[in-house]
């Protein structure tokens, strides 16, 4: 169900840069309209089809490219594009839900502990989302057990957390690497293309073998494109995941220490 959310996203975000698109050049060309142009309604409607037409030669041009790039090539880099967003944007959304105000939640467990004991603390945990107060939960119905179970619950609960915070990543990471290799693939292949067509020709025309390697080139520059864009995604799932880490073990520490304070843990 997440995947099918994150294919949603990436569509729905595909469609609305598409449509900001078309109104900005709507826009723009109805700003940089001349007083002229709109006293005369004939300079206005060519105006508005040479605007059209200008929109219309930006958007042909990238599909010209993506044609000459060779089909089957390019729609593997694009495919890796689009499930290497999905993946991209369901951890994104994970990550964020997953983030949790720590000294909020310590404030209200403490107050809790206080207040009516492990019992009122599991409540607050229970009502609040996100991995650290999972976390306080496991390590709370272990109370009774006494402090060195509640450290060794912590410890295993919060490796599962970890996991899970990390879960999709290596996904993201294969279409990292898959993209460039596809648009390498591709480029050999294109050349090996240009240099069959010169040995065909028999003749070394400058022009022939400027239009192979351009070809063939098109397709690197698509799976260089999809790596970076990935490769930022990737690198912030992995600093939002240090920061989570880190929030879990200052939180839990701080738990136990509260644990001792409010509540006669057994040793």
């Amino acid at each position: 169900m997440k995947r099918l959310f994150a294919l949603i996203a990436v569509f729905g975000m595909l469609t609305f840069m598409a449509s900001n698109v078309v109104v900005a050049q709507d826009t723009t060309a109805t700003q940089t309209a001349t007083p002229a142009q709109v006293a005369a309604p004939v300079d206005s409607e060519e105006a508005a089809a040479i605007a059209a037409e200008e929109g219309q030669s930006a958007h042909g041009a990238l599909k010209q490219k993506f044609i000459e790039g060779g089909p089957g090539f390019m729609t593997s880099i694009l495919l890796c594009m689009i499930l290497g967003l999905a993946f991209a944007i369901e951890r994104v959304l994970y990550l964020s839900l997953a983030t949790t105000n720590t000294k909020k939640l310590l404030a209200k467990v403490e107050a809790a502990l206080e207040n009516g004991g492990v019992a009122a603390a599991k409540d607050v945990c229970r009502n609040t989302p996100g991995p650290i107060a999972s976390i306080f939960f496991q390590g709370l119905d272990r109370a009774d057990e006494g402090i060195d179970v509640v450290e060794k619950s912590i410890v295993s609960y919060g490796g599962i957390q970890e996991g899970l915070l990390e879960r999709g990543l290596s996904w993201i990471g294969l279409f990292i690497a898959l993209g460039p290799m596809l648009g390498f693939l591709g480029t050999v292949v294109g050349m090996i293309q240009a240099f069959d067509a010169i040995e065909a020709a028999g003749d070394i025309s400058p022009s022939l073998v400027a239009g192979g390697i351009k070809v063939a080139l098109i397709t690197t520059v698509g799976g260089l494109i999809v790596a970076i864009i990935l490769q930022i995604f990737y690198n912030w799932c992995l600093n939002k995941i240090d920061s989570i880490t880190s929030s879990m073990e200052d939180a839990s520490i701080s738990l136990i220490d509260m644990l001792l304070k409010h509540h006669n843990l057994p040793k």
